[in-house]
């Protein structure tokens, strides 16, 4: 038997979930009260994010797991880009009456496996249930700065060298392969391939449904002396413009380092093209001073140069911007 939300009730479903988290390293109070208490070393970070079924997932797509993995990785992402350590994750699920109770089970678990394997000692300290005509997920993430100052978009100075760290292209390449090979043609997704597909592109369907973006690197690009970083989610392109603009600077992107340092990725070949527009991989593009050694994890790219009519050139040719912008972008059947 099926036992969905509406069956169960609130008191119920959320006894179920909180028995899927493990308590954070820095929570005072956890779940159950009106607030949860966070013990934080230095400023304190904050960032919120909404994941919406129709326009930034499909059910028929991801397990509970994966999504709940995605919800907790996609946030701490942002955590990492300011140089700070995750500590505490919020959770607000709506779900329609008849949700299996199981599949908010899973969920919960993968926000727990997530933060535990990206973020040791970070986890979920609260948040909320309700209902809504499709899940619609807001996660809330903290972390501590413990002392440093936090990198910021605006520090990027001409002369630093501009370097990624993480998954650059996977993400989209499996958004793209989903739509092609795994939805109807009014674009409604379809889960039946899924399986054949997972089993023939694994690494490109899992940066999709459940990536892996460098969240322990944030503190230690910070303390190599970043002068700027962002995460990157939208897209390399949109996100580079953001963060040259931010700057007043403009941003010289060499496609031959993009192709030595990201043309293959774990057996997959990736076309710079798909590293420029694919979005979702969540990786840390930073900004370093040239005579500073690029910490672990992070690969040279191009060069910041000083604010030019182009604040993004790729092989010294002006780059458009493309990628996903949720006003502008529709997927099919969304």
């Amino acid at each position: 038997m099926v036992l969905s939300v509406g069956e169960l009730g609130e008191r119920g479903v959320l006894k179920r979930v909180l028995a899927r988290l493990e308590a954070a390293d820095a929570a005072v109070i956890g779940p159950g009260d009106d607030c949860a208490v966070v013990r934080v070393d230095g400023d304190l970070v904050v960032t919120t994010d909404t994941m919406i079924e129709g326009p930034d997932f499909r059910a028929a797509w991801h397990s509970g797991f994966e999504l709940g993995w995605k919800l907790a990785a996609t946030n701490l992402s942002d955590v990492a880009a300011m140089g700070a350590q995750p500590t505490a994750l919020t959770l607000a699920l709506a779900v329609p009456r008849d949700t299996p109770v199981a599949l908010l089970e899973e969920i919960a678990r993968g926000m727990n496996v997530a933060t535990r394997e990206l973020a040791p000692g970070c986890g979920v300290v609260g948040g909320d249930l309700g209902t809504a005509p499709v899940i619609t997920a807001a996660v809330t993430a903290l972390g501590q700065l413990a002392g440093q100052a936090p990198v910021t978009r605006t520090g990027a100075l001409p002369g630093d060298t501009v370097a990624y760290a993480g998954d650059l292209g996977l993400a989209g390449m499996g958004l793209s392969l989903l739509f092609a090979e795994a939805a109807d043609p009014d674009g409604t997704a379809d889960g039946r391939p899924l399986p054949r597909l997972r089993e023939a592109h694994p690494v490109i369907l899992a940066a999709q449904l459940a990536p892996t973006p460098p969240i322990g690197l944030g503190v230690g690009a910070a303390r190599a002396g970043a002068t700027a970083m962002m995460d990157v989610s939208d897209s390399l392109s949109i996100d580079a413009d953001r963060l040259a603009r931010a700057s007043g600077v403009s941003l010289e992107l060499d496609a031959a380092l993009l192709t030595a340092g990201f043309g293959a990725q774990r057996g997959v070949a990736v076309p710079v093209s798909a590293m420029l527009t694919g979005g979702e991989d969540h990786g840390l593009l930073a900004m370093f001073p040239a005579d500073v050694a690029l910490p672990a994890g992070f690969l040279p790219i191009g060069r910041v140069a000083a604010a030019a009519e182009a604040p993004l050139t790729l092989d010294g040719a002006a780059l458009t911007p493309s990628g996903w912008d949720p006003y502008v972008v529709r997927w099919p059947g969304a």
